[in-house]
C-alpha cells in the first residue's frame, strides 16, 4: 500500500510504499453490570487489595490474620527478640530526648499548658505501638498541627481569660479530628488527602514555618506586650512598636542557643536523605495508618492529650538511631512517663527563650527552597499554587492560606478535566508512526486526512468543549487546504488515551459524525478502548457508526487502508 505525505510547509510530495497487515478491531468481552460495579468499587476503595491474604486460608487462619491486621503488634510481637530490643531501647531514649523539649514547646505554641505536650508524647505512642504498622514512625505533637489548633481556638476563646474552656475545646477538637481521620481510613477514603498537592504542601509548610518562627520573636526578643494575631504584618508591627522592651541578654542567649541547635540539626539532615531512601523494605497501608492515628487521637483526647501524628524529623531520628519496631515508641513513652512523675518540676524553670529557639530550629527545616526551585523548573502553575499557599498563610491566616491553595489545586484539576488536550498528528517519513506535528517537526500531514489525538477521558464536563475544538480543527484544516486546492476526506480520531466515556461523550460522536458527513468527509476511530468501544456500539443502533471500515487499531493501518480504498475508487471511476 502507498500513501503520499505533504508537510504543513511548502514541501514536495513524497510517496511511501508501506505494506502492512490490517488487524480487525474486536469488541471487548461481555461483562455484567454487577461485575463492572464490583470492579469499579474495588479499584476505588481497595486498590491495594488488603483482603488478598485471606484467600484460600482455613477459617482459623483467617481469624488469626484478621487479628494481626487490626493489631499489627500480634504479627511482629511473637518474633521479637532481645537483640531487637537493644536497638529499640537506644532509639526510644534518643527520640525521647527530642520529644520532651519539643512536646513542651509545641504545647506552648498551641497555647496549652506544657504538661499537656508531655501527656501527648506519653499516651498516643502506646496506642500507636499496638495499632500502627510502621517500624520507623515516631508519634507526638508537631508544630503545624499545634499552630493551627492554637490559632483556630484562640479565635473563639481566649486561653488567658478562660483557660479551662480553651483546654476542653482542644481535647474535643482532638477527639473529632481523630474520629474524622479514623473514619476516612475505615471507609477507605484516604485518597481524599491527594487533593493536597506537593506544591500546596511545600508552600503551606514554608508559610506556616515562618509564622511559627515569627511568633517566637516574643520569646527571643524578650517582648512582654505582643500581638495575638498570626499574620506577618501585625507581628512585625508589634515587634518594631515595642523596641523598648527588647532585652539584649535575652537576644544574645536566644541567638546562641538557636545557632547551636541549627548546627546540631545539620549530621541529621544528611542522614535523613541517606537512610530514608532504604525505607521500602516493608509496605505501609495508608488507610490503615489513618485509622491507627485517628484512634490514637481519640484515645489521647480522653487522657489530656491534644492532636498528635507522625513527625518526619522525629521519625528520621528514630530510624537513624536504629529502631527495629514500634517498641521504640513504647520506650519513648515510658521515658516521658518517668519525666512526668519525677522530673517535671525541673522544667518549670526552662526559659521561654530556650523554648522559642527549640521551636524555630524544629520548623526551619520545613522551608524547602530546593523543592520550590524544582517546582519552578517543572510546572509554573504549580509554582503559582505554592506561592498562593505561602503568601496566603503569612499575610492572611493559616486556614485561609491552605484553603486558597487547595482551591487552586482543585481548579487546576477541573481545568485539566474540562479542557482536555487534543493534538494534530502527522506521519514521520519512512515509517507508519504518527506523532504530534508541533512536537516532531519532521512529521508531515497526509493529504485529505485530519488526524487528531484526544488525550483524556470524555465526559459531560468536557464533551461540549471537545466537540467545539474538533470542529475548529476541521475549519482550520479546510481553510488551509482550500489554499492548496485539496479536500478533507477523513477525520481520524485517535482514542488510545480515552479510558472512559459517558452518555454525553457518546452523543458528541453522533453529532460529530453528522457534521463531518455534511462536509463530504468520513469520521474514523482508531483504537477505542474496551469500555469506550462497548458504549459506542450500544449507542449505534443503526449499525453505521461502528462499521469495520471506520474502525482501526492503528493510525498507520487506517491511513494505508483508506488511501488504498480511495485509489481503488479512483481507478474504478476512470475505468
Amino acid at each position: 500500500m502507498e500513501y503520499s505525505n505533504s508537510s504543513n510547509t511548502e514541501q514536495p510530495q513524497t510517496c511511501l510504499e508501506i505494506t502492512m497487515e490490517v488487524h480487525r478491531v474486536v469488541p471487548p468481552p461481555h461483562q455484567s453490570t454487577i461485575h463492572k460495579l464490583k470492579t469499579t468499587l474495588k479499584e476505588t476503595f481497595f486498590p491495594d487489595d488488603p483482603l488478598r491474604q485471606f484467600k484460600g486460608q482455613p477459617t482459623g487462619k483467617k481469624w488469626i490474620l484478621a487479628a494481626q491486621y487490626i493489631f499489627p503488634i500480634l504479627q511482629w510481637g511473637p518474633h521479637y527478640s532481645l537483640s531487637l530490643f537493644k536497638s529499640d531501647i537506644v532509639a526510644g531514649l534518643t527520640i525521647a530526648s527530642l520529644a520532651i523539649p519539643q512536646g513542651i514547646s509545641y504545647a506552648k505554641l498551641a497555647n496549652l499548658p506544657p504538661i499537656v505536650g508531655l501527656y501527648s508524647s506519653f499516651v498516643p505512642p502506646l496506642v500507636y505501638a499496638v495499632l500502627g504498622s510502621s517500624r520507623d514512625l515516631a508519634v507526638g505533637p508537631v508544630s503545624i498541627a499545634s499552630l493551627i489548633l492554637g490559632s483556630m481556638l484562640r479565635q473563639e476563646v481566649s486561653p488567658v481569660s478562660d483557660p479551662v474552656l480553651f483546654l476542653q475545646l482542644a481535647f474535643t477538637t482532638t477527639f473529632f479530628a481523630g474520629l474524622f481521620q479514623a473514619s476516612l481510613g475505615f471507609l477507605r477514603l484516604g485518597f481524599i488527602v491527594d487533593f493536597l498537592s506537593k506544591a500546596t504542601l511545600i508552600g503551606f509548610m514554608a508559610g506556616a514555618a515562618i509564622i511559627v518562627s515569627l511568633q517566637q520573636l516574643k520569646s527571643l526578643l524578650g517582648i512582654t506586650h505582643f500581638t495575638t494575631k498570626m499574620g506577618l504584618v501585625p507581628v512585625l508591627s508589634s515587634v518594631f512598636h515595642n523596641t523598648k522592651e527588647w532585652s539584649w541578654q535575652t537576644i544574645l542567649m536566644g541567638f546562641c542557643f538557636l545557632v547551636f541547635l541549627l548546627v546540631a540539626r545539620h549530621v541529621e539532615g544528611i542522614a535523613v536523605g541517606r537512610t530514608f531512601a532504604a525505607l521500602k523494605n516493608y509496605k505501609v497501608d495508608g488507610n490503615k495508618e489513618m485509622m491507627a492515628i485517628g484512634l490514637m487521637n481519640m484515645v489521647g483526647s480522653s487522657t489530656s492529650c491534644y492532636i498528635t501524628t507522625g513527625a518526619f524529623s522525629r521519625s528520621a531520628v528514630n530510624h537513624n538511631a536504629g529502631a527495629k519496631s514500634a517498641v521504640s515508641n513504647i520506650v519513648m513513652s515510658i521515658t516521658v512517663m518517668v519525666t512526668l512523675l519525677f522530673l517535671m518540676p525541673l522544667f518549670q524553670y526552662t526559659p521561654n527563650v530556650v523554648l522559642g529557639a527549640i521551636i524555630v530550629s524544629a520548623v526551619v527545616g520545613l522551608i524547602d527552597i530546593p523543592a520550590a526551585c524544582q517546582i519552578w523548573k517543572i510546572d509554573k502553575f504549580d509554582f503559582i499554587v505554592m506561592l498562593c499557599a505561602f503568601f496566603g498563610v503569612i499575610f492572611i491566616s493559616v486556614q485561609d492560606g491552605l484553603a486558597m491553595a487547595v482551591g487552586m489545586s482543585i481548579f487546576k484539576i477541573l481545568q485539566q478535566i474540562t479542557r482536555p488536550k487534543t493534538v494534530m498528528l502527522g506521519n514521520i517519513p519512512g515509517t507508519d508512526i504518527f506523532r504530534d506535528l508541533h512536537h516532531y517537526k519532521e512529521s508531515m500531514k497526509i493529504p485529505g486526512f485530519l488526524i487528531l489525538s484526544i488525550e483524556a477521558p470524555i465526559n459531560f464536563a468536557n464533551s461540549t468543549y471537545l466537540n467545539e475544538r474538533i470542529l475548529r480543527w476541521i475549519e482550520e484544516y479546510e481553510a488551509e487546504d482550500h489554499k492548496k486546492q485539496s479536500n478533507l476526506q477523513f477525520v481520524v480520531l485517535v482514542m488510545s488515551a480515552v479510558s472512559t466515556i459517558d452518555t454525553s461523550g457518546v452523543s458528541i460522536f453522533k453529532e460529530l459524525k453528522k457534521t463531518v458527513e455534511k462536509k463530504g468527509a468520513e469520521l474514523v476511530l482508531v483504537n477505542p478502548l474496551g469500555e469506550v468501544m462497548e458504549k459506542l456500539q450500544k449507542s449505534d443502533e443503526a449499525g453505521d457508526f461502528m462499521r469495520p471500515d471506520c474502525l482501526f487499531l492503528t493510525v498507520g493501518e487506517a491511513v494505508a487502508t483508506l488511501t488504498a480504498t480511495i485509489k481503488s475508487q479512483v481507478s474504478n471511476h476512470v475505468v
